[in-house]
C-alpha cells in the first residue's frame, strides 16, 4: 500500500523517480522497488521522501504496514487517502484509556450525533485508526464536502455508499471518481 501511495503522490506532484531518488538520497531502482511494493523504505528514507514530495511524514507513516485488497484497488482507494493534510484540533478535552483490543487506534473522537446508533451512540468515543483503507461494510470517519461524518462504507459495482444507521439520515452515493477523504477506520467505541 505504501509504495502505491508514494507512486500516486509522486505522479500527482509531477516528480520523476530520479528526482525523488536524488532528494531522498537513495537509488532510483530502490524507488521503483518501493513503488511496486517489493521493498519497504526505512523510516529515515520515508521521511526524506516525504520532504522531497513536500508532504507531512505522519500520514504516510500510518500506512506503513497496510495492504490494499483487490476490492480496495477496484474503487481506487489510494486517491481517497489523505496524505497531504494533518488534523487541526481546536480543543483537547480529555485523554481516554485505549482498550486492549483497539491498540492500533490513533485517537478517540466523541460522537456528536445519532446517525450511527446503535453502534456509535451520541456522546460515546469512537476509536479511530487513521489512514486505514476500508473494506466493504466497515465503519469509517470521512470528510465529505468539508463535513466530518461517521458512516458505514458500502462498495457497489460502480459507486460507494456512505450509509447512516438512522432511517432519518439518507445514504450518500459517491461515484468512484468523486472526491471524498477516508480519514480512518472505526475500531470500536468505549460503549463496548
Amino acid at each position: 500500500m505504501l509504495g502505491k501511495l508514494i507512486a500516486k503522490i509522486r505522479k500527482d506532484r509531477r516528480i520523476s523517480k530520479a528526482l525523488l531518488a536524488r532528494g531522498a538520497h537513495i537509488d532510483t531502482g530502490h524507488i521503483s522497488h518501493i513503488e511496486k511494493g517489493d521493498r519497504t523504505p526505512s523510516h529515515k528514507s520515508l521521511k526524506k521522501m516525504c520532504d522531497c514530495l513536500d508532504i507531512p511524514y505522519q500520514p504516510l507513516m500510518y500506512t506503513y504496514d497496510k495492504e490494499f485488497s483487490p476490492e480496495q484497488l477496484n474503487y481506487n482507494i489510494e486517491s481517497k487517502i489523505c496524505y497531504d493534510k494533518i488534523w487541526a484540533v481546536d480543543k483537547i478535552d480529555a485523554l481516554i484509556q485505549c482498550p486492549k483490543e483497539m491498540r492500533s487506534a490513533s485517537l478517540a473522537i466523541r460522537v456528536s450525533d445519532n446517525s450511527m446508533e446503535p453502534i456509535l451512540t451520541c456522546g460515546s468515543y469512537a476509536f479511530v485508526e487513521l489512514n486505514t483503507p476500508l473494506d466493504n461494510k466497515d465503519i469509517g470517519l470521512f470528510n465529505y464536502k468539508n463535513e466530518f461524518i461517521f458512516r458505514r462504507f458500502i462498495v457497489r459495482k460502480d459507486s460507494l455508499i456512505l450509509r447512516s444507521l438512522s432511517s432519518d439520515v439518507p445514504d450518500i452515493k459517491i461515484d468512484f471518481d468523486e472526491p471524498i477523504i477516508i480519514l480512518g477506520k472505526v475500531l470500536g467505541t468505549n460503549d463496548i
